[in-house]
């Protein structure tokens, strides 16, 4: 009980930090509103080709945003952890009995926090666009926002306090996003990739949870895409913190 009574601590301290400066929350979600504004009505054209996933245009596109900000809503959290480091935040950890994994669980709740009211809003912009989905589905959809802000936010701390660096990890963390996010299928659906292009964007671990958040969107919780994109989320997260927590346990020991 008292890492999770440290995890609070932790987290009450962090999400004031946010609370003065809440522009962050608005510019991470400038963004996404901008692709589903200027993107999103293009894909109506598509919804009727050969190949184009079950569902209309925003059923499809909206859960792509979803999993998009979820994935660099918390990609870059590790920028703020260096600038602690720099001043002295993570030398002042070392002399205190506070569990290392409250100290890396606490600043990710604060993350998921934002990142599902940034979700949230661009879920209630995206119903003034035209979305329709069941409440259910919309739920389920934040529900992976949070959980792969887990994952994310996690890794990032672990990737940060390893580095120390900005100089390193700006670059490093481009160099794998990008990929990422062509191959998860998050802009346009794989489906509708040649052959070779679709069979390597199942390599990555992202395209499926972006298929299971698309089937939550549509309703079909029977859905094997479903199914494989809550379980590849879940294990991601297990996979996420246990990193995390270990690159705290020997960066602050």
């Amino acid at each position: 009980m008292n890492a999770f009574r440290d995890a609070g601590l932790v987290f009450s301290r962090a999400m004031k930090i946010s609370l003065r400066n809440p522009a962050w929350v608005v510019i991470g979600l400038l963004q996404p509103i901008l692709y589903l504004a200027l993107f999103g009505p293009l894909l109506q054209r598509v919804a009727s080709t050969p190949g184009f996933p079950p569902g209309d245009a925003w059923q499809v596109f909206v859960p792509g945003l979803l999993v998009q900000l979820g994935l660099f809503g918390a990609a870059f959290v590790g920028f703020g952890l260096i600038a602690e480091y720099r001043s002295g935040v993570i030398e002042r950890m070392r002399v205190t009995p506070m569990s290392r994994f409250a100290l890396l669980l606490g600043r990710v709740l604060r993350d998921v926090v934002v990142l599902v009211v940034q979700a949230l809003v661009l879920v209630i912009t995206a119903v003034a666009f035209g979305l329709r989905a069941p409440l259910d589905g919309i739920l389920i959809g934040l529900l992976l926002v949070g959980v792969l802000g887990i994952t994310m936010a996690s890794v990032s701390y672990a990737t940060a306090l390893v580095l120390k660096s900005e100089d390193a990890f700006a670059p490093l963390l481009n160099t794998f996003m990008l990929p990422v996010m062509l191959l998860s299928g998050i802009m346009l659906p794989m489906s509708l990739a040649p052959g070779w292009l679709y069979n390597l964007s199942r390599v990555n671990p992202f395209s499926y949870v972006v298929d299971g958040a698309r089937a939550a969107f549509r309703g079909d919780f029977a859905a094997g895409a479903f199914l494989a994109g809550s379980v590849v989320a879940a294990v991601l997260a297990v996979v996420g913190v246990t990193l995390g927590t270990r690159v705290f346990r020997r960066e602050t020991s």
